[in-house]
Formats: structure tokens, sequence, C-alpha cells
């Protein structure tokens, strides 16, 4: 693979603006998650049966083609970049440049460019209802996610695995108290409001298809969490990932250059 120049994600506009909004989610967070939870039209367990959601299905099916159209991506490993450099907010919990990610959509923001490196897997998901984002999540050998929880209960988290390490009790994400691991072509479906760590133990990498949807939710639910994501959307913690994201495109078109040149 040929040599490129990664981009240097300025983290000065991260800090502008977010201990105001960073506050007043937290507070409100509470609050917000009683409410789905009060208005949910599914279990509220921490692991949700992927039958769930009707268009799982499907998706399983094509669980192959979207394995290959994400190895492909992994061609050019190093111009997809880690989580903590697309969002400085996942600072905490993706420091170490371990886990990468390559969206497809984002908060409802779709990547047209990575969308066009994909187009099978994208086709699939935007049938997806109610789609909030979706990438491919890559976990490098050893990696550690430490214990956090998500924003909201209002979004559903979906990992369709693609590209499993051959001991996969070895790679496990203990959701609350339970744990669990991927296999390939099959759904873990939970709720990433709940507290989760991830560990791979072993020497291989772990790819995933990563979907995040909206809970189904009677009115004053969905009225509420579609207020809440709104918000998210417009916020710095979405809008400085889109800037940065734009960075890392520059990046990945190289590698391409280079691999034609």
């Amino acid at each position: 693979m040929s040599t490129k120049k990664v981009p240097q994600i300025s983290t000065a506009a991260a800090g502008s603006g977010r201990p105001l909004i960073i506050r007043l989610g937290k507070r409100l967070r509470g609050s917000m998650n009683r409410i789905s939870a009060a208005q949910s039209k599914i279990p509220n367990g921490s692991i949700i049966e992927a039958s769930t959601f009707p268009w799982t299905d499907h998706l399983a099916e094509n669980w192959q083609t979207i394995a290959q159209e994400a190895a492909a991506i992994l061609r050019h490993r190093d111009a997809v970049p880690p989580l903590n450099d697309i969002s400085p907010d996942h600072a905490r919990i993706a420091g170490d440049g371990n886990w990468r990610s390559f969206f497809l959509v984002g908060y409802g923001y779709e990547v047209p460019e990575n969308c066009a490196r994909a187009p099978a897997t994208a086709e699939l998901v935007r049938q997806i209802p109610d789609l909030n984002s979706a990438f491919f999540s890559i976990l490098e050998p050893g990696a550690v996610i430490p214990r956090h929880r998500g924003v909201t209960h209002g979004l559903v988290t979906c990992h369709l695995g693609l590209i499993i390490p051959d001991r996969p009790e070895d790679c496990v994400i203990q959701i609350e108290d339970t744990d669990c691991f991927w296999e390939t072509g099959k759904w873990l479906v939970f709720d990433d409001s709940q507290y989760h760590e991830v560990h791979n133990r072993t020497d291989q990498r772990r790819v995933i298809l990563l979907i995040q949807v909206k809970r189904p939710m009677r009115f004053l639910g969905r009225l509420a969490n579609d207020l809440a994501i709104w918000g998210i959307r417009r916020s710095p913690f979405v809008q400085d990932a889109r800037r940065n994201l734009g960075q890392w495109e520059e990046a990945y078109r190289q590698a391409e250059q280079n691999e034609a040149a």
C-alpha cells in the first residue's frame, strides 16, 4: 500500500461551545431515556432480538456481499479514519486509534463518496426504516473500548458480523453483565444507552456493519426522540465529525489514486 498523507485533524473546534451542550445533554438524558422507555413499542432490555426489526433478514441474507465490500475498503485501511479523529468527543473510548469507522451514513447525513465505494451495502442500508447511522466498524487486534454508554435510549444499535476472528469468543462485547461475541452473517442488537465495553483479545481484525435506527415508540416518544436527534445532528458533536470526514476523504482518494498508478 502506498504512503499517503494522513490529515491533521484540528480539535480546536471541539472545545468551543461544548461544555454547555454537554452539561445540558447530561442533565436531560435521564428524563429523555425515561420517556423513551415508557413509550417504547419494543422490550427495554439490554439485548434485543434481531427479528424485532424485519429488515435485518434481508441484510443478513446479503452479508457476504457486504463483507466483500468491507474487505475492499480495507485495502486502504490506513486511510480509514480512527473514530477519535472523526469525533473528538470519542477520544476517551477510542483514543488508542485502534477503532476505525468507514461511514456511509452518520446521523442522517449520507457520505456520497463512501457510498459509491460500497454501492451494494449503501443500497441495502437506504432501505432501512428510521435509519440514523450506518458504517463499517473496524476493530484492530488487541483493541480495547472502555466501558461507556451511548447518548440516548431512543436509538437501537445493530451489529452484523462480517470479518470475525477465528476464536470469536476472545473478541467480546460486554453489555451490562452479559458477555456477547460476533458471528459472521448474524446480528447482535442491543440498547447502547446501557453500559458496554469491548475487548479484542485476538491477533485478528474484527469488522462489522454497525447500524443505528430509531427505537419504535408511540407518538409522544417519537416526538421527543425526533427533537433530541434533531438537536444532536446540529450540534458540534456531529458537525465537527462531518468536517473531519471531509479531510479524511482526501486521504482515501489519494490512496486509491496511488493504487491505480
